[in-house]
């Protein structure tokens, strides 16, 4: 039988870089997505491929309508199905700023890239797997979103993307119930702090939090290797009876303690 396929948004660094690299190792061949890192991107692609592995890369912003559509049909030229979908692709607030002084246009920007782009790019991806047989284990596909302890956690100063983030947890649950009869089961991963240039803005604050103050019972950051490993159970069919299902990678950040 051809490899699985796996399509990555927000592939070429961070979180993606390490889900991409990671299922690479586990057999698959992958879409490595990017909206403007083209150089990272190529990088990630060539570690795929000294590894003896398969992809490609392929530029779109998961917030066009115009630019899904390309995702979608490349990918499929290129791999004949798509396998697995890992809803990546995000970003922070460009400036953390006080509730009460968010932008609008922070809030449109953080929607539309966050909840928007994946949002609609699974509705069309779960349309193809749909298309598809079933492989060895029965599956048509699996969809995973990562989304962040902020979905659960208040950011007062940026409040905007706690908001998305919560958005896309509930986007789980209601794929989950529509496709768990298609063969098609969805899951969500919950990253805690990991250490991505996402947070390199931040490293001070969190180094003190977790090193210090023990805000993580696991006292190190996080990396995307540990979020590339949860996804990779997912991939190799280690949860064939769950759907809908929460995997918190955080360190122990979301058991309450006195």
């Amino acid at each position: 039988m051809p490899k699985p396929t796996a399509l990555v948004t927000g592939a070429s660094r961070g979180i993606g870089r390490g889900i991409a690299l990671e299922l690479a190792k586990a057999g698959y061949r992958v879409a490595i997505n990017f909206s403007s890192n083209q150089v990272a991107a190529n990088e990630v692609l060539e570690l795929i491929t000294q590894a003896g592995g398969d992809g490609f890369t392929i530029k779109a912003d998961i917030a066009s309508a115009s630019d899904r559509k390309i995702l979608i049909e490349q990918t499929h030229a290129k791999f004949g199905r798509i396998d697995l979908l890992v809803n990546n692709a995000g970003v922070a607030p460009t400036v953390r700023a006080d509730l009460l002084d968010a932008s609008e246009e922070s809030f449109d920007r953080l929607v539309s890239i966050n909840l928007k782009g994946p949002y609609l790019l699974t509705q069309q991806i779960a349309k193809q797997m749909l298309k598809q047989n079933k492989d060895q284990f029965g599956s048509r596909g699996l969809i995973v979103n990562i989304t962040s302890i902020s979905a659960y956690t208040a950011s007062i100063n940026r409040g905007d993307y706690c908001m998305v983030k919560a958005g896309l947890s509930m986007m789980t649950k209601l794929f989950a119930d529509r496709l768990a009869n298609d063969a098609i089961n969805v899951f969500e991963i919950r990253p805690g702090i990991i250490a991505t240039d996402m947070t390199d803005a931040v490293k001070a604050k969190y180094d003190k939090l977790i090193l210090e103050d023990g805000i993580t019972p696991i006292r190190r950051w996080g990396t995307p290797e540990d979020i590339g490993l949860a996804v990779r159970a997912i991939a190799e069919n280690r949860f064939p009876f769950s759907t809908g299902a929460v995997l918190d990678v955080d360190g122990g950040f979301h058991i309450r303690k006195l």
